[in-house]
């Protein structure tokens, strides 16, 4: 996943709000998302390759986000996949206080990341490449593929977008998340990150939604838990044409 965008504690219906992309190649295995056969109270996409996932909440309240942190220079083979990260808090028992503990013991045996987990009331984050803040404040948040809240062009075009959005105070609908998420717009060369990857790399990863034969937006995730602890997940998965193969859309009360 390449993009989430979180509003926490501010909106006054919503004690969350998340909308994020995956991008991955189109030709890695993945099943949409739904509640798992071996883990039935977690509801998340998985990846078929290493079966884990990128973004998923249980029955009872428990969420985790990951997106990689690119630089290709530091990448190396063999080491575990990333999506275990997120899987392992989604399936396990650990709080949330103790599996950032766990993180800092093992984060460095993975490739870069940053994850996001928890529950609704109080968020926790943690990247293997940089020493930010554990706890997310209340407030609108972004993370694409370097640290929380690093303003790269997307991040900062999907937070003003969602910040406009949340300022009206209206409820939230998931069709006016999903145009945020569906933004194609490139950035201009000068606000390009330097990755590694090159110039002509940069600017087919620089939209929110990328677009690509090969490599784009997989799936586009809605999350609102409101102040009544009601879960509303939508996603639209995609396999490189504009409009999305299916739409999944499952709705169940946080279990107390």
């Amino acid at each position: 996943m390449c993009l989430i965008i979180l509003v926490c504690d501010v909106h006054p219906d919503y004690r969350l709000i998340l909308a994020a992309n995956r991008d991955e190649f189109f030709a890695r295995p993945t099943a949409p998302a739904d509640f798992w056969d071996d883990a039935p109270q977690v509801l998340a996409g998985r990846d078929l390759k290493s079966g884990g996932t990128w973004l998923g909440i249980t029955r009872t309240g428990r969420i985790a986000a990951l997106t990689n942190y690119r630089d290709p220079r530091s990448i190396r083979k063999g080491a575990p996949s990333r999506g275990r990260l997120t899987s392992g808090f989604l399936c396990g028992s650990l709080s949330a206080a103790d599996y950032l503990e766990f993180l800092r013991r093992e984060g460095e045996d993975y490739n870069g990341f940053n994850l996001v987990f928890g529950e609704p009331e109080r968020l926790r984050y943690f990247s293997n490449r940089g020493d930010l803040p554990s706890s997310l404040a209340p407030g609108i948040h972004g993370i694409s593929n370097h640290l929380l809240d690093t303003p790269w062009p997307k991040v900062t075009r999907g937070r003003e977008a969602m910040e406009s959005l949340v300022a009206a105070g209206n409820a939230i609908h998931p069709e006016a998340l999903f145009a945020i998420l569906a933004d194609r717009t490139p950035a201009p060369d000068h606000l390009l990150p330097d990755t590694g990857v090159g110039i002509e790399r940069e600017r087919l990863l620089s939209p929110i939604f990328i677009a690509s034969p090969k490599y784009g937006t997989r799936s586009s995730t809605i999350i609102l838990i409101d102040r009544e602890n009601r879960v509303t997940f939508v996603e639209r998965t995609f396999n490189g044409q504009p409009e999305p193969m299916q739409t999944i859309t499952r709705r169940f009360l946080i279990e107390s």
